[in-house]
């Protein structure tokens, strides 16, 4: 069994069920989505009353897409965000991460082992399939990675899986990856932004009772 004790993100949280399910059963990470066109987006107002009911210890992560300043601000002056995870360049995250002080998670789409990065300038890469050409939004696709390409890669910074993982792929993806943390959104649901709590309790104990190849 691995020795390690995976990290679970779940993401696209929406309402108190989902909520109170990853706090119940163990998620290290909440994700609220900031981004319009996601069926999972929320707005600031919401996410406030939501972060506010977040106990244990669990990291409240806020999700943006290519934002400025001002996005930012309006965000952070009501909403108790831990982390930033982005889509954006890697050096407008540092950018991000220098003025407002928090650590930065930026997400990096990959279709090959050529797209693995060398080194990381930010807290943790989210490493995940690119999006569908026809595709409106840069991630939370449902599509899954080839994990093959990441077995026995072992790069010198943080990072974590995500793209199609659900309760009952997550063991093998974790057992071929080696990956430390794993990112969950559609996959424990029951419709776009509603989650399931028997999933999300079926998520986490699959994540973190995986044989590690």
């Amino acid at each position: 069994m691995s020795s390690v004790r995976t990290g679970v993100k779940i993401c696209g949280i929406t309402e108190e069920a989902g909520l109170e399910a990853c706090m119940k059963y163990g998620a290290d990470w909440v994700g609220f989505v900031f981004f319009e066109r996601s069926p999972r987006y929320i707005n600031a107002l919401r996410a406030k009353v939501l972060a506010a009911q977040v106990t244990d210890g669990i990291k409240k992560v806020g999700l943006f897409v290519r934002p400025d300043d001002a996005d930012l601000e309006r965000v952070l002056g009501q909403v108790d965000l831990d982390i930033l995870q982005l889509y954006t360049t890697p050096e407008r995250a540092v950018q991000i991460q220098d003025k407002f002080g928090l650590p930065v998670w930026l997400s990096i789409p990959v279709a090959s082992q050529a797209d693995l990065p060398q080194q990381s300038i930010v807290e943790r890469l989210v490493i995940e399939p690119k999006p569908p050409v026809n595709a409106t939004r840069p991630g939370g696709n449902a599509q899954r990675l080839n994990w093959d390409m990441l077995h026995g890669w072992k790069p010198a910074y943080l990072w974590m899986l995500a793209g199609g993982l659900n309760p009952e792929n997550v063991g093998q993806a974790v057992a071929t990856t080696g990956a430390a943390a794993v990112d969950v959104s559609s996959g424990v649901e029951t419709a776009p932004g509603i989650k399931n709590p028997d999933a999300i309790a079926r998520f986490i104990h699959n994540a973190r009772t995986s044989a590690v190849g």
